[in-house]
């Protein structure tokens, strides 16, 4: 009976045991567990540097849509030099662009910002002629050599979405294309087109 008895108690405390490690697994194994936002944060690509391959001084040459959004296809061209550089330490960058064109001389600035935390660009512009900043900016990111930009703003009375898009095809060469569209981005109509080569010093 003693033999029983201890039979029986030695089991009991085999099955305690096994009780308590099956209730504290589950939340040892939660506590170490690596969560999907942990993972997107830490391989999330930093792009502060995405705009260093302007810096320095260009040559382009510009084609512009006349009247975007009309069906006219009457483009006008026209070269222009664009200077860049770095602003706070790296953190921001612009660019200044001067050009005589058909309908006149023209002085534009574009100054893009960094935010850390989303990883995007803001790009704000800004020209001569009305000595303000463009908003809202235009925002987004790169992603293998190319950046993508969208915003949603007026033009002539109606809502548009608009578009810029960065291609780098080498160290001294690059694309830059704006794009209109009235149809919430699906489809686009490009009215400026700016093929960028640098100048050596």
């Amino acid at each position: 009976m003693q033999v029983r008895q201890r039979v029986r108690s030695v089991f009991l405390s085999g099955v305690l045991v096994l009780m308590a490690y099956s209730v504290q697994s589950p939340a040892q194994s939660t506590s170490n567990e690596v969560k999907p936002d942990a993972v997107k944060l830490e391989t999330e690509r930093d792009g502060q540097h995405d705009f260093d391959f302007q810096f320095g001084r260009w040559r382009a040459h510009n084609r512009r849509l006349l009247r975007p959004l009309t069906g006219s296809n009457e483009w006008v061209e026209f070269d222009a030099t664009i200077v860049a550089r770095p602003i706070w330490g790296g953190r921001a960058n612009m660019d200044e662009l001067e050009a005589d064109t058909p309908s006149g001389h023209i002085e534009g600035m574009t100054v893009r910002t960094y935010n850390p935390k989303s990883h995007e660009w803001s790009i704000y512009w800004a020209n001569q002629a009305n000595g303000a900043f463009s908003l809202p900016p235009t925002v987004g990111k790169f992603k293998d050599g190319r950046g993508e930009f969208y915003d949603q703003e007026e033009f002539n009375g109606r809502s548009i979405f608009v578009r810029y898009l960065w291609t780098v095809i080498s160290p001294d060469k690059t694309l830059w294309e704006q794009a209109f569209s009235v149809d919430a981005g699906k489809t686009w109509e490009t009215n400026w087109i700016i093929d960028a080569t640098r100048v050596k010093q």
